[in-house]
């Protein structure tokens, strides 16, 4: 970089280039969504056929490019605005120099060099020092030197020549070490020659975020940052406070953090988790895929003194040793992706409003964390948090199909929006906890749900947030608790502090095992909005045994006529019964979704 190429160099054209790349990284999210939730929706529920299913198929492909092609234009803007960023701040170094040289007559040549005039007091010998030239010293003891050269000098003109040399220097440097940084950046941020968006491209957009974060360190270290521990309400102030630049830095540049944030709009939060979502499914599957296949022998016969054993075999066992836990582990986690992914296909079908993907982290605390809403919770009447319990994790979330707990939330929203024609309702499967993993010891243990239940109270107060800041007013919001989820739904009800707004309506637990409270009064909604039901033998054995460990406050749980609150009739065939088809218990929990209360039946 030369003097004359950084002087004659405009920034601001970078930012405004980027300004371009951002407003194509819009487009292609609003083609992306245009495509998966109106136009695919539209052929799901109106075209039937070999030719239909292609064309779906097809479609599919065509806004997972889009949704590449906005990651990726959101990855180059953000590169850009930092490239300018940088380059500016050398220029106004550059400037500055200039500036300084021009007031103090100094003549700066094209290498950067500062020459100075005469000047000073005489010296004995009766002539005044006379002037110079002097080059830009960058280097720590260099530069110090040369200060120190120059203020033995008389000519008071060598000090600020040589100010101004360094100040100039220091700008060129500066230039060509960000130009020589971001040059090599920018030209990775290219896709393929073809018209597939594959694995690889997703990967290497998770490579691309890495490096323009690291490399953009400056740029976006000087960009507001989220409040240190805030509250929802401080996170959406923080967002809300952004520019549209800062935003797409931001999202392209952190997703994983946007994605977390309580109290951002849900479109938000839905839009950089799928980011994190896509970029995190290409690198697992390409992992997956180096690892070799389990060798197809895995069994053989020895014998061992009169009878025949059925072993391992050696080929298997070392194949095992080596790649076993990660290839179980990898193809877990994908199946529970492939869960999700599944749902996101099935909008529109029988009615199934846009998934909005609020959180998700395959390593999160230790079964994966996965929030899913069916319908946008910021601009829904009703709202419904459904908390899983024993067992649930990322690689379960959708097992069983309906019966899954993603499934369990789509028939909540199915059965409340039969409730409530005219009303929008969405419906929240909130797994952002570590459940247990076992009956006994782990769902005895009420330590998974001290955990979890203030990061739930936290998305509530979010929901709560993002809804008035979109809608302008509050959802009539439900949270339902299973089994041990009630557990956590119970920790988080107590969790607020009397400044603290309620965030929630009403209280709904089934099978629950106990809320570690002992009246329904303690649970901040009022005893007459807490609801709960039981069923067989199954569920007595959870209910029960839960009572006997202590997870309800004075041997008492939610179904105990003593606990106080609304005891609902329940035709569950089992402890996981309460979402069956066409039963009273999912009609029950519907008439409290939509505030229907006079449509529960009781006990």
């Amino acid at each position: 970089m030369d003097l004359a190429t950084l002087k004659a160099l405009k920034p601001t054209e970078y930012s405004e280039a980027a300004d371009g790349y951002r407003s194509t990284s819009d487009m292609a999210s609003t083609a992306k969504d245009r495509i998966d939730n109106q136009i695919s929706v539209a052929m799901r529920n109106h075209l039937k056929g070999e030719a239909a299913t292609a064309a779906v198929k097809q479609l599919k492909k065509l806004g997972q490019n889009f949704h590449y092609i906005q990651a990726q234009c959101g990855l180059v803007s953000t590169a850009l605005e930092a490239f300018s960023y940088e380059m500016e701040a050398a220029k106004r170094k550059l400037d500055t120099a200039l500036g300084n040289a021009r007031a103090a007559n100094l003549t700066v040549n094209s290498d950067g060099s500062v020459t100075y005039p005469p000047g000073g007091e005489k010296g004995e010998d009766g002539k005044i020092p006379g002037g110079g030239t002097v080059s830009g010293l960058t280097g720590g003891t260099a530069s110090a030197v040369g200060r120190q050269a120059a203020n033995f000098d008389p000519n008071p003109h060598h000090r600020l020549a040589q100010d101004c040399a360094d100040l100039i220097a220091t700008a060129l440097k500066e230039a060509a070490e960000a130009d020589g940084k971001w040059a090599p950046k920018l030209r990775a941020l290219k896709a393929d020659d073809d018209l597939t968006v594959s694995d690889a491209d997703w990967a290497d957009t998770s490579s691309d975020t890495k490096g323009v974060t690291e490399a953009g360190r400056k740029y976006l270290d000087s960009l507001p940052q989220p409040p240190k521990d805030g509250s929802p309400k401080e996170n959406a102030e923080w967002w809300k406070e952004l520019s549209a630049e800062k935003r797409t830095a931001w999202m392209s540049a952190n997703p994983k953090t946007v994605g977390e944030l309580n109290g951002l709009p849900s479109t938000i939060r839905d839009e950089a988790n799928r980011i994190v979502f896509d970029e995190t499914r290409a690198q697992l599957q390409m992992e997956l895929d180096s690892i070799p296949k389990p060798p197809a022998n895995e069994w053989t016969w020895i014998t061992a003194g009169p009878y025949l054993s059925k072993v391992h075999t050696d080929e298997w066992m070392d194949w095992h040793r080596e790649y076993g836990d990660r290839y179980t582990q990898l193809n877990q986690t994908l199946k529970g992706m492939g869960y999700i992914q599944d749902r996101f296909d099935r909008t529109g079908v029988g009615g199934l409003p846009e998934a909005y993907l609020l959180g998700f982290d395959p390593k999160g605390l230790d079964d994966g964390k996965v929030i899913i809403a069916n319908g946008n919770p910021d601009t829904a009447d009703h709202v419904a948090v459904y908390v899983p319990g024993t067992y649930a994790g990322l690689e379960k979330i959708g097992e069983g199909g309906d019966h899954g707990d993603i499934g369990r939330g789509e028939k909540l929203w199915a059965e409340s929006s039969k409730l409530s024609p005219g009303q929008s309702v969405s419906t929240i499967t909130w797994l952002d906890y570590n459940a247990p993993d076992s009956i006994v010891p782990q769902a005895t243990n009420g330590k998974y749900a001290e955990e979890g239940g203030p990061r739930l109270y936290e998305f509530l107060q979010g929901n709560r947030e993002a809804h008035e800041s979109a809608s302008g007013n509050t959802a009539h919001t439900t949270v339902i608790g299973h089994s041990y989820g009630s557990t956590v739904v119970g920790v988080s009800a107590q969790s607020a502090s009397w400044s603290d707004p309620e965030a929630v309506d009403d209280y709904i637990f089934a099978g629950s095992p106990g809320v570690q409270a002992d009246r329904a009064a303690d649970l901040g909604a009022g005893a007459n909005h807490v609801w709960a039901m039981g069923g067989p033998w199954d569920d007595q054995f959870v209910r029960q045994g839960g009572r006997l460990m202590g997870l309800g406050d004075n041997l008492t749980i939610p179904t105990d006529e003593s606990f106080g609150g609304n005891i609902m009739k329940s035709d569950s065939g089992g402890h996981s019964g309460f979402w069956d088809d066409e039963s009273q218990s999912l009609r029950n929990q519907a008439a409290v979704i939509t505030g229907k209360y006079h449509r529960v039946e009781l006990e």
